[in-house]
């Protein structure tokens, strides 16, 4: 699975951009400043979601025009090419066309897969829980599209809840509809996190590495998460009380925390050095592209900005080399041409300029 051809018009700090690529991984080099992150992420939104910064379409648009974006690539893996265009205007939310015709997110799921990391995610392990909840969702939206819809229909329900928490409503039968929503939508999350978590574990253990491999777990803030929808929706219930003198929903899936161990030594993820937190990360990444190829028949699209970054040079080579061996195509960025030397003719360069200009090197 690679992009042949990316094109960006008013989009991020690009008035105009366009890059003609093959399929071997991508090193774009530039100073701070000239947009390499901006490209990334929009080979991100060719993946279902919202994209590797989960911004909004207007947040998207060059400024100060704001007069609308528009992304085109060409899209190659499981038969023939596909053109895929995404635009947004003044704001609008953005809009999917694959091969001249609108398109769903869940379409374009059966097209195309990305997995990335960025240097947000560096701080996974010590930060609050809830980027942890993003990043899980992001690895179980990777192998489910479907987990997706479920999230934005709990999501919703529990808003309502949550408001009539606040304004102390009594009454049984304003909550009946919204926590049996809750309920389904938050028993399909559980599920399929959980089955993500497997999918990870199981990729890990069959893989000849470079890089430690991580034990995860689902945890709950307190308590802990009930088993299936029936479950939940009694717990919902039961705790409707205590969650009206707290204002807000005490018990479900968006009270669920992920829990990593260094394998090899037995160390809670959050006590690592800096440099293992980052190994453990990229080994996660690799696992869940080894374990997304074989359900897709194709490797995802990998996007590494700044991955260079606390990592050695003989670990930097060996990520490379795990790349190349997955025949992954990677958009990685960095600040210079030396972080990829490594790779050699194994990848393409793609220089940007202060100004944003892009040249294939």
């Amino acid at each position: 699975m690679y992009l042949s051809r990316l094109t960006l018009s008013h989009f991020r700090s690009h008035l105009h951009a366009e890059v003609d690529v093959d399929a071997r991984p991508v090193a774009i080099y530039g100073p701070n400043g000239a947009g390499k992150t901006n490209l990334i992420e929009a080979v991100s939104l060719f993946s279902p979601g919202r994209g590797l910064r989960r911004a909004s379409a207007q947040e998207m648009a060059r400024r100060p025009e704001s007069l609308g974006w528009k992304i085109t690539g060409v899209l190659h893996g499981g038969g023939q090419p596909h053109e895929i265009a995404f635009t947004s205007e003044q704001g609008a939310a953005r809009q999917v066309q694959i091969d001249g015709k609108n398109a769903s997110q869940v379409a374009l799921g059966r097209l195309a897969r990305a997995v990335w990391l960025v240097p947000s995610m560096d701080r996974l392990w010590i930060e609050g829980a809830e980027g942890r909840r993003r990043f899980l969702d992001r690895v179980t939206l990777s192998f489910y599209p479907e987990h997706a819809q479920a999230a934005l229909d709990y999501e919703k329900a529990m808003r309502e809840r949550n408001r009539l928490l606040k304004e102390q409503i009594r009454d049984a039968h304003w909550y009946k509809a919204l926590e049996l929503q809750m309920a389904r939508s938050g028993a399909e999350l559980d599920a399929n996190r959980r089955a993500a978590l497997s999918r990870l574990t199981e990729a890990q253990a069959g893989a000849e590495t470079a890089f430690p491999i991580a034990e995860l777990e689902m945890v709950q803030s307190e308590g802990s998460m009930p088993d299936g929808e029936a479950d939940l929706l009694s717990a919902l219930e039961e705790s409707r009380f205590r969650d009206i003198a707290a204002g807000r929903t005490l018990v479900g899936p968006h009270r669920t925390d992920l829990y990593g161990v260094f394998k090899a030594k037995g160390v809670p993820a959050s006590e690592c050095s800096t440099g293992e937190q980052k190994a453990l990360l990229i080994s996660l990444i690799l696992a869940n592209a080894r374990a997304l190829a074989g359900d897709i028949g194709a490797v995802p699209i990998l996007l590494l900005d700044e991955v260079a970054a606390h990592l050695d040079a003989g670990r930097r080579a060996a990520l490379y080399d795990e790349i190349c061996a997955l025949g992954a195509q990677a958009w990685m960025t960095g600040t210079g041409p030396e972080l990829f030397a490594e790779l050699g003719s194994r990848a393409q360069g793609v220089e940007v300029s202060e100004a944003g200009e892009l040249r294939r090197v």
